[in-house]
């Protein structure tokens, strides 16, 4: 078989949140929704999963409704049979990150981000699968003391440093 490579952009809006993730069954839908609503009370998502075997369908779940379409539109473009995709609005990734990481049907996380992102994928005539993302853009240069003081003070108002 002749393999393809090819990019798919992750569309989504400017204030949204992803996470892009590989998993193995079909337990994975509920188990996500478990995750984000015990994580993050009255928490704003939309996660699609997709099958790799039998029916092949896109699964589903959310708390809201354009987020679950996002979700679901995104993983039809990506394709990739058993990978995941969380979109999040007012919720950051490191709220859930762990948890999810710690869901048994979780192989791995290819990214967590609001980056403009693409996904490389590799087909094959059969299925496709994630090789990698382009996450954001390139470095523009060295971080310098006036940079240093801003990241810190970022972390402190979003309250992950005291």
């Amino acid at each position: 078989m002749e393999l393809e490579l090819k990019t798919v952009d992750i569309v989504k809006a400017e204030e949204v949140n992803f996470i892009l993730g590989q998993s193995h069954f079909i337990k994975t839908v509920e188990d996500l929704y478990e995750v984000m609503v015990n994580s993050v009370p009255g928490v704003k998502f939309g996660l699609a999963f997709c099958e790799a075997s039998h029916d092949r369908l896109i699964r589903s779940a959310g708390t809201d409704d354009d987020l679950v379409e996002s979700a679901k539109n995104n993983a039809m473009a990506i394709g990739a049979g058993h990978s995941f995709i969380i979109m999040m609005k007012d919720c950051f990734p490191i709220n859930v990150l762990n948890a999810i990481k710690a869901v048994p049907e979780v192989c791995s996380i290819y990214c967590a981000t609001a980056n403009p992102t693409s996904v490389i994928v590799a087909e094959n005539g059969r299925g496709r699968g994630i090789i990698g993302i382009i996450d954001g853009e390139k470095p523009s240069r060295f971080e310098r003391s006036s940079d240093v003081d801003h990241r810190k003070a970022l972390l402190r108002k979003f309250g992950y440093k005291m």
